[in-house]
């Protein structure tokens, strides 16, 4: 089995470093959005005393020259905290503190989109937007071929794996469960877990959260994702097509409701907000993976689960459709729909913003609204 050399280290002998007393200073690990839109960076500092909110954390900076942000004859990037979570790896009464980059002149990082996020969120707050984002990944040994995989081969068709119990149709479950109670402990909205439908692969659950609030939290899951693979010696991908073939991709399927949505008779203004989503397919195609869409494109095929990239569709329990109305909410007559466009890679940030966008604030075509002046 392919793994790293950092592993298979001792981590009893780590154990009586992390439990000793810090006489009432606290470790604080500043954790980032780097360069490439996908990947997050950290570092760590000391505070005198454990801060009780995020107004406690003071600003850093970092060499963005390093994290393909900035130039190295200007290579000074602020990290500015924007939200606080308890530290699963160093315990209390250390944190993790999610942070937006900011350029010397402090205009947002090209690859910061929280900062737009959070002034749509702000316009629409009183529609009281809910998320809940399903992350999909696929586990990697360190040579880049699926964990568990045979090193020379393919495993059985997919089928017995999906929600799977069994060491021949599960393979890294002590990842996914050391995952999940890190979350649980570090105070992330995560709420649920499964096996996926390739072997390998996976996913969890972030939500409901409002708001600017769920980009933060599913940030912060994925953080401490690629930490505990990090103690496990694996990697984690969100590519959303890791295996070409007859396997499926890995996306990251996102649940939306308005106020209005949840209420009695809410399905109407569901079924307008769809009609809006329907009339803009090519703008959320382009913001919901990293590079534009050519990401989906290997995964949106109308085959595996999936709707064409090409094609708008909608549906009850339908998932072959872009959106999918639950049977539930179908027969209640209120409650959310589901967007299953989202790659794996997306930005939660820029998916989200891009529904209320549309949702909300109506705003058609490509292009989108400035509401600096608003």
């Amino acid at each position: 089995m392919s793994v790293s050399h950092s592993s298979r280290l001792n981590k009893l002998v780590r154990e009586q470093y992390v439990r000793l007393p810090q006489d009432g200073l606290v470790q604080v690990t500043y954790v980032w959005i780097d360069g490439s839109g996908e990947g997050v960076r950290c570092k760590s500092r000391t505070l005198d005393k454990e801060p009780k909110s995020i107004e406690d954390v003071p600003e850093w900076n970092f060499d963005g020259s390093s994290t393909a942000q900035a130039e190295g004859s200007n290579s000074d990037m602020f990290l500015v905290p924007v939200r606080m979570f308890r530290d699963p790896f160093c315990l209390d009464p250390n944190k993790l503190v999610l942070c937006e980059v900011l350029k010397y002149n402090r205009k947002p990082a090209e690859t910061n989109l929280r900062h737009t996020c959070k002034k749509i969120m702000d316009l629409v707050k009183d529609s009281h937007p809910w998320f809940g984002m399903e992350q999909e990944y696929t586990l990697l040994g360190i040579n880049g071929h699926p964990y568990g995989w045979p090193d020379n081969g393919f495993p059985g068709p997919q089928g017995p794996y999906y929600c799977g119990v069994g060491a021949d149709k599960v393979y890294g479950r002590d990842i996914v469960e050391s995952h999940y109670k890190a979350c649980l402990y570090a105070g992330v909205k995560i709420c649920g877990t499964n096996a996926e439908v390739m072997p390998s692969q996976w996913e969890f659950q972030v939500g409901p959260c409002e708001g600017i609030e769920m980009g933060d939290h599913l940030w912060m899951a994925r953080f401490i994702l690629h930490r505990v693979c990090e103690d496990f010696g694996v990697v984690a991908t969100l590519d959303p097509k890791p295996m070409t073939g007859n396997w499926n991709g890995a996306g990251c399927h996102t649940n939306y409701s308005t106020e209005e949505m949840r209420k009695e008779g809410g399905l109407k203004h569901i079924e307008a907000a769809i009609e809006k989503l329907s009339k803009r397919h090519d703008y959320h195609i382009c913001v919901y993976d990293p590079r534009g869409g050519r990401d989906n494109s290997r995964r949106l095929t109308g085959h595996h689960e999936t709707s064409n990239i090409f094609e708008f569709s909608a549906g009850v329990a339908n998932r072959g459709a872009s959106i999918r109305i639950p049977r539930q909410v179908g027969q209640d007559g209120y409650g959310y729909f589901e967007d299953r466009r989202p790659a794996a890679n997306c930005d939660p940030y820029a998916v989200t913003e891009a529904i209320m966008r549309t949702t909300v604030l109506n705003e058609t075509g490509v292009e989108t609204k400035d509401y600096a002046d608003h």
